[in-house]
């Protein structure tokens, strides 16, 4: 028991004993053919602490209870968050750190697992003049603490093609020739748009010639972090499918459990994505903790396959895919790559799970008695894994 008080102090100190991470940091550009460009970020608040998901949403009470000096803290966090983070440029020009302008802005809790309104802080940055601009494009700087999203907006429609940026990468180049450049583009856009709703904005020529390929790019770029989002981040999630996998190594128990509990992460991401469902995450996480335990523990005292296990299993992944939806409902995507995002993340989010079931076989292959292998691997497996979870339910229940 020693043993395993030192591994859970060790991985609280390291932080494998966290939550989700909060969602990346969107930076979205807006370009209309009248001129106008304009490149904003937000940033959560909670992203200042060292264990965001231990700190609360901003809300209306304690926004207002800040004093001056308390609300310019976070403006200053907010420029250092960035500043570590991001870099723009056009025409290929030199990278450089727009110089935003902070404000606070609220948000109902239609988009949030809360009740009420959270702040969140928007810097605003204005380039001009717009028509000696031919691209835009961004990049994640080494030293950024989150990944930033990349989505743009031409004459006020969501474009399709969306990038997810790691530190140090860039995003794709933004063509902008035609859309400043074209006087008979630029005309036939502002008519139309004056007249119709944002929804049937006017389709750019970026729209109509790459609008298959912006899909996929999208897509693709979800897909990575789904599977980053498992391996390595998601540490709870790793920990529930090495429980399914302790229960039995035979094809087709574990087959029927993993199966189950992707359809019901599946359901609730998708659900909590669109905005259909929305629980606090000081209800989730907890959940999702517990789980690790439970499945643990009857791994313990209730050895070998039994119908009622897909059950649990169905249940819990239910719980599991509300902690996978922050990674993607934070975000107005275009409702094309919103589809392609979710349909990316989630199969990222498959190929993790299949990657720590891989390794587990390959680990336990050399055990070939089923004897030994309960003695040796699923007992003390379970055990360490039980203890992790009743130790991190308890944290998020008191933190």
């Amino acid at each position: 028991m020693r043993h395993l008080v030192f591994l859970l102090s060790i991985a609280s100190s390291f932080g494998f004993l966290q939550g989700h991470p909060i969602p990346d940091i969107p930076v979205l550009g807006s370009f209309d053919s009248n001129g106008s460009m304009t490149i904003s970020v937000e940033i959560d608040p909670r992203g200042f602490s060292e264990d965001p998901e231990k700190e609360p949403f901003l809300q209306r009470e304690a926004f207002d209870g800040l004093d001056a000096s308390e609300r310019k803290a976070l403006v200053e966090n907010a420029g250092s968050l960035v500043a570590k983070a991001l870099r723009v440029r056009f025409d290929q020009g030199v990278w450089f750190l727009p110089e935003f302008r902070y404000e606070f802005v609220g948000k109902s809790h239609e988009k949030f697992e809360l009740e009420g309104e959270a702040f969140f802080l928007r810097g605003s940055y204005k380039h001009s003049p717009a028509a000696n601009v031919n691209s835009y494009q961004i990049k994640a700087q080494e030293t950024a603490e989150y990944d930033l999203v990349f989505m743009n907006v031409l004459n006020r429609k969501g474009q399709k093609r969306v990038n997810v940026l790691w530190p140090g990468e860039e995003s794709f180049t933004l063509d902008l020739t035609a859309f400043f450049h074209d006087p008979a583009i630029s005309q036939i856009a502002a008519e139309v748009n004056s007249t119709v709703p944002a929804s049937t904005h006017f389709l750019s020529p970026e729209d109509k010639s790459s609008s298959q390929n912006d899909t996929f790019s999208t897509f693709l770029s979800f897909l990575r972090q789904g599977f980053v989002h498992v391996v390595p981040l998601g540490v709870d999630h790793i920990l529930f499918v090495l429980g399914l996998f302790l229960l039995s190594r035979q094809w087709k128990p574990l087959l029927l459990q993993v199966t189950m509990f992707t359809v019901a992460h599946t359901i609730t991401l998708g659900l909590a994505t669109l905005g259909f469902v929305t629980i606090e995450s000081s209800i989730v996480e907890p959940l999702i903790a517990a789980s690790i335990a439970v499945v643990a523990l009857e791994n313990i005292f209730f050895p070998g396959y039994k119908p009622r296990r897909l059950v649990i299993v169905f249940a819990f992944g239910l719980i599991h895919g509300l902690g996978f939806a922050g990674a993607l409902s934070e975000f107005e995507l275009h409702p094309t790559s919103l589809v392609a995002g979710l349909f990316g993340f989630n199969l990222g989010v498959e190929a993790g799970q299949l990657a720590i079931l891989s390794i587990a076989f390959a680990l336990t292959l050399f055990i070939k008695k089923q004897e030994d292998y309960r003695k040796y691997i699923v007992i003390p497996g379970s055990t360490v894994i039980a203890c992790m979870g009743v130790y991190w339910t308890l944290a998020r229940i008191f933190s």
